[in-house]
C-alpha cells in the first residue's frame, strides 16, 4: 500500500511511519511542514530506506498536495498532521484553526480531487483516513462512564474545537462526495520521541534533572493513557479494515490522576537514577494554577475497534511508561538539542488568564 501520512515528523506521526515503514510492503510518503514540533531526527531509524520518503509541505498548499498525490500515485491518506498542545491554542489559537480547519479542508479537498480520478477499483480500495482526539466530546464526571463514538461533541479548548471542526468536515466529505473516509479518535499518547511540553516527557525531563515539577490544580484531572506504538498499530488497522463512514476509539485503559502519573513517574527514575543526596523526587512537585476550561476526565471505549478490526493493547500503562522512561535515558541526543534551542519547560497556557 502506497500511503501519504500528514505530521509524520510529530510525535504520533513518526511512530506511524516508522511502523509502517518496517513492512516492505508499504511505501510511506510523509509529508510534514516541520513547525516546532516536528522533527527528523524521530526518522532517523527510516530515513535511508527504500521505501520511505519525506516532502517539506504544508497541508494547506491543495495544488501541492494534489501534485504529489499524483507523482507518488497513493491509495491511502492518513492525516494526522496538527497543531495538538492545548495550552499552546490557549495562547495562539490562530495557528490551531489554520492548520487543523483549513489544512484539513485543503487535504479533503485535495484527496476528493484525486480520487474522482482513479480507476474505479481504486476508487473502491482507497482510504482517507482523519486521526483525531478523544477531547473533541467534551469531559467526563469521575465515575465509571466512557466516551464512545456516539457520545456527542463538546469540545472545552480551542485545540479541541478545531479537531472537533475537522472531524465534521472529515465526515462531511464522505456523506455529501462519498470519499471513502475513516476516523479514529484516541486517548492521551505517551511513549519514545514525544516532544517535552507535553505531561509525560515534561516530567521525565524536569524529574532528570530535578527540577520543579508542575502539576496543574490539585493534579485530580483523569487521563486514560494510550501507549504510542499500540496507536499505530491501530491506525493501521483502521486505514486497511475500517468502513467507510465509520468512526473508531482508541484507548489504553490505562485511568490515571495526573498526580498519580506524576508519583509514579518519581518512583521509577527514583530507582534507576537516584538524585544526589538521595532525595525524594516526590519533593518536586509544585502545585500550580490550573488551566482554564481543564477537562475534568477522559476515558475511551475502545470495544468498537477491539471486535471489528481485531486490536488489542500490548503495553499496559505500567510497562509502556518503564520502557518510555528508559528510551528517555538512552536518548538524550534527541531531546537535549530541544530543551537547549526549542523549548525548555516554560509555562504555556495562561493568556486565558
Amino acid at each position: 500500500m502506497r500511503i501519504l501520512v500528514t505530521g509524520g515528523a510529530g510525535f504520533i506521526g513518526s511512530s506511524v511511519c516508522r511502523h509502517l515503514a518496517a513492512d516492505e510492503g508499504n511505501h510511506v510518503v510523509n509529508v510534514d511542514k516541520l513547525t516546532y514540533a516536528g522533527n527528523l531526527d524521530s526518522l532517523r531509524s527510516i530515513e535511508n530506506r527504500p521505501n520511505y520518503v519525506f516532502h517539506r509541505l504544508d497541508i494547506c498548499d491543495r495544488a501541492a498536495l494534489l501534485d504529489l498525490m499524483r507523482a507518488a500515485d497513493i491509495d491511502a491518506v492518513m492525516h494526522l498532521a496538527a497543531e495538538s498542545h492545548v495550552d499552546r491554542s490557549i495562547d495562539g489559537p490562530a495557528a490551531f484553526i489554520e492548520t487543523n480547519v483549513v489544512g484539513t479542508f485543503q487535504l479533503l479537498s485535495a484527496s476528493l480531487d484525486y480520487w474522482r480520478e482513479l480507476p474505479p477499483a481504486r476508487r473502491e480500495a482507497f482510504r482517507f483516513h482523519h486521526v483525531s482526539t478523544d477531547e473533541v466530546f467534551g469531559d467526563l464526571p469521575f465515575d465509571d462512564s466512557l466516551f464512545t463514538e456516539t457520545t456527542p461533541y463538546k469540545p472545552s479548548s480551542p485545540y479541541s474545537a478545531s479537531k472537533a471542526a475537522s472531524d465534521h468536515l472529515a465526515h462531511a466529505w464522505h456523506a455529501t462526495y462519498g470519499l471513502p473516509v475513516v476516523l479514529s479518535n484516541c486517548s492521551n499518547n505517551y511513549g519514545p520521541f514525544h516532544f517535552p511540553e507535553k505531561l509525560i516527557p515534561l516530567v521525565i525531563l524536569n524529574a532528570l534533572h530535578g527540577q520543579p515539577l508542575p502539576v496543574y490544580g490539585e493534579g485530580t484531572n483523569v487521563r486514560d493513557w494510550l501507549y504510542v506504538e499500540d496507536h499505530a498499530r491501530a491506525l493501521e488497522l483502521v486505514v486497511r479494515k475500517g468502513r467507510p463512514g465509520e468512526s473508531y476509539n482508541v484507548g489504553g485503559k490505562a485511568e490515571r490522576t495526573n498526580l498519580s502519573v506524576v508519583e509514579t513517574i518519581c518512583d521509577l527514575l527514583d530507582r534507576k537514577r537516584p538524585l544526589d543526596g538521595g532525595s525524594r523526587r516526590r519533593d518536586l512537585i509544585t502545585f500550580v494554577k490550573d488551566r482554564p476550561g481543564h477537562d475534568r476526565r477522559y476515558a475511551i471505549d475502545c470495544g468498537k475497534i477491539e471486535r471489528e478490526l481485531g486490536w488489542q493493547r500490548q503495553e499496559s500503562f505500567e510497562t509502556g511508561l518503564e520502557k518510555t522512561i528508559d528510551w528517555y535515558l538512552a536518548n538524550e541526543w534527541w531531546w537535549r538539542p530541544i530543551r537547549e534551542k526549542r523549548y525548555a519547560g516554560e509555562r504555556l497556557g495562561q493568556a486565558a488568564g
